[in-house]
């Protein structure tokens, strides 16, 4: 793993150059990182101009578009801040785009132009990863979200297994450890049991809706929290679903698809 650290430290640094936002990398030691409670409110907008009106205690916004500032002003109310990136895919608008070669680029994500699953078995994928690590933590990132962990379930263009996965996602929570940032796990509902005790809390989208919340059980018996997103439930079903949110103590919110911040029902309100 020091190899890969080596070289992350210097894709980092072209990441920050290329975010527009200075220079320097992450110390390697170990630290204390944000455990969110169970009961912990929270906000996700990860396109548009930020809302930052939400009473909220949890944060999740865009790693890249999302400058340093603006992060700094929520943490000085007392907010904490998890920061998104797609771990599991490529995205060719994202400034650090031209440093995935293209043999780990695989087919394209259904309904997403410009995103492809990535080969997650590649060290240089890996290093990239590492290196939006150290971005987040550069930035003030309480934590991340990395998104797509979940392609060995996927038409990818790649063979990877279960095993794969499992590997690459204890990769993702390690790494983020080694740098004090909690992380949470994306979706990724099989493999839950095995991963519960590496990953700080979950973020789930429309377990209600596909009925698997079950699947996310172990994070609540463990005390870590399950951050929830269902998609424009109408309202006449809204009640159900929050009943049964509050049963499993889910901080579920009731969001816009494109996550723009243009209105949250959360079902602790």
């Amino acid at each position: 793993m020091m190899r890969n650290r080596a070289l992350s430290a210097v894709t980092a640094a072209m990441i920050w150059a290329l975010a527009g936002c200075g220079g320097g990398t992450s110390d390697d030691t170990e630290a204390a990182w944000y455990r969110p409670a169970v009961e912990t409110s929270w906000e996700i907008q990860l396109t548009g101009p930020l809302n930052t009106s939400y009473p909220a205690q949890l944060y999740d916004v865009d790693l890249f578009n999302t400058a340093p500032e603006t992060i700094a002003s929520l943490k000085e109310r007392g907010v904490r801040v998890v920061c998104y990136f797609s771990a599991g895919s490529y995205e060719e608008w994202r400034s650090d785009a031209g440093l995935f070669p293209s043999s780990v680029l695989g087919e394209a994500l259904a309904g997403w132009p410009g995103e492809r699953w990535l080969d997650i078995r590649s060290e240089t994928v890996r290093s990239i990863m590492a290196a939006r690590m150290d971005l987040a933590a550069q930035k003030g990132c309480d934590g991340i979200d990395p998104d797509n962990v979940d392609g060995y379930t996927q038409a990818t263009g790649f063979a990877l297994t279960a095993e794969d996965q499992l590997a690459y996602n204890t990769f993702l929570a390690d790494e983020a450890h080694k740098r004090g940032l909690a992380v949470g796990l994306k979706n990724d509902l099989g493999q839950v049991a095995a991963l519960v005790d590496r990953f700080d809390f979950s973020i789930n989208e429309e377990c209600h809706a596909y009925n698997e919340c079950d699947y996310l059980m172990p994070f609540i018996e463990r005390g870590k929290p399950v951050f929830n997103i269902e998609y424009n439930v109408p309202q006449s079903a809204q009640e159900t679903l929050c009943a049964d949110a509050k049963i499993r103590n889910f901080r579920t919110l009731i969001m816009p698809d494109n996550l723009d911040g243009s209105f949250r029902i959360s079902c602790d309100d």
